[in-house]
């Protein structure tokens, strides 16, 4: 029992020693061996957004309780000498109760409502339950289902993990759209992170080959030269006619000499932020987004080949976007789909493949579209892949673009 204190303790303090704030609740304590409701309140979402991190939004109940033991043995004054344990009041596995459960279900229900369609009347869209074009050859058992899910974790044969992802694809829907599991799904299928193709294998599952095609076989022949068109008569500004630069690529096929832009596809896609206005962010932050703003929720560019230094200096859960890695931003090696603090390696080197790619992570994952993308995307679903056409509420300006590029 008593190492199992230390562990506790250790867990804790290690904790509260790496996040931001943390310092200030130790200092807190060591000063007056108590801690005020704020402070309370700050040490608690520190240590229940490590919980989540680690173990989903629904972490089992011995993992609440070695947190909340942990804080008791780092700090005793804060032990209730009146309880049964002396931390039933951060966490009491008996009722559910305690700060740590209560803030851990309020995680629970910000993580479902972020995940859910921000926009549109419900019916189609990213969190949309619909029919899938799969139909499987063996249905598993609960219990086959499981041995495959194991096995899949620690597999080095890449065709036996697609072969199980696609056996299991139902499963994986299922708990995608439940609101309690969808966060969990990269823990249960760590495989997605470093296997290649298993977005793209689970999305053509979803909506056919065909569909799955439409944005590589479209943006180039159709698009991205009316988009330019488009753009030339905006009103000019400095960002705008940096990426019409890059967008407008010469006959011959060069690149613009300009170090400091993205690929001429890139720009091309990145020019939609300004021809649809980004979307505002709700009711809760009302006012215009600027196109530069939108983009940083679209694509960060990172030098070197640190990822993990980029998803330990996320500080909240965000919507999924593309991390470009490289030594320049028309120089990308990598690209990767963040999601939930995670970074998924993206098949395709391109820019094109990876926009392609971060668009199917949202139906596969069923999470919601970034509130300032969600024009963007709407347009990206709507016109170019014929997702739910007629079931989704497109705002005046995606309409109006629609028309333009269309006629």
């Amino acid at each position: 029992m008593l190492n199992c204190f230390a562990f506790c303790l250790k867990l804790v303090e290690s904790i509260l020693t790496k996040k931001p704030g943390g310092e200030r609740v130790t200092n807190e304590y060591n000063r007056s061996k108590s801690l005020t409701d704020e402070t309370r309140r700050k040490m608690v979402n520190i240590l229940a957004a490590d919980m989540t991190e680690k173990n989903g939004t629904s972490p089992p109940r011995q993992v609440k309780e070695k947190y909340a033991r942990g804080i008791v043995s780092l700090f005793p004054y804060l032990s209730d000498p009146f309880s049964r344990t002396g931390y039933d009041h951060y966490y009491d596995g008996e009722s559910g109760t305690g700060y740590l459960a209560w803030r851990i279900k309020t995680i629970q229900r910000s993580t479902a409502r972020d995940r859910r369609s921000s926009y549109g009347d419900g019916l189609g869209g990213p969190a949309a339950r619909r029919e899938t074009q799969f139909v499987p050859e063996t249905v598993l058992s609960e219990d086959e289902c499981k041995e495959a899910v194991a096995l899949m974790k620690h597999c080095p044969d890449e065709d036996t993990i697609k072969k199980k992802m696609k056996l299991t694809f139902d499963f994986r829907c299922d708990m995608v759209l439940d609101p309690q599991q969808s966060s969990n799904v990269l823990s249960v299928f760590p495989r997605f992170k470093d296997v290649k193709g298993l977005v793209e294998q689970d999305f053509v599952l979803m909506f056919g080959e065909d569909v799955s095609g439409k944005f590589l076989e479209k943006w180039t022949t159709t698009f991205k030269k009316k988009i330019i068109q488009q753009c030339r008569k905006l009103p000019s500004t400095s960002e705008l006619d940096d990426l019409l630069l890059a967008a407008d690529t010469p006959e011959d096929g060069t690149e613009v000499d300009d170090d400091s832009g993205w690929d001429s596809d890139l720009s091309s896609i990145l020019r939609l932020l300004h021809l649809i206005p980004p979307s505002a962010q709700g009711r809760k932050r009302p006012g215009k987004v600027s196109a530069s703003q939108a983009e940083k929720h679209l694509v960060v560019f990172k030098t070197g080949t640190n990822i993990q230094e980029h998803l330990d200096s996320i500080t909240t859960s965000t919507q999924p976007y593309l991390l470009a890695s490289g030594r320049k931003k028309k120089e990308v090696h990598q690209f990767f789909v963040i999601l939930d603090k995670k970074a998924i390696s993206c098949r395709s080197a391109s820019s094109l493949g990876a926009f392609d790619e971060l668009f199917k992570v949202h139906y596969v994952f069923a999470t919601s579209y970034n509130p300032m993308l969600n024009n963007m995307f709407t347009f990206i679903q709507t016109t170019v892949y014929n997702i739910d056409v007629g079931k989704v509420k497109e705002s005046p300006h995606v309409a109006e673009v629609q028309a333009r590029l269309l006629h």
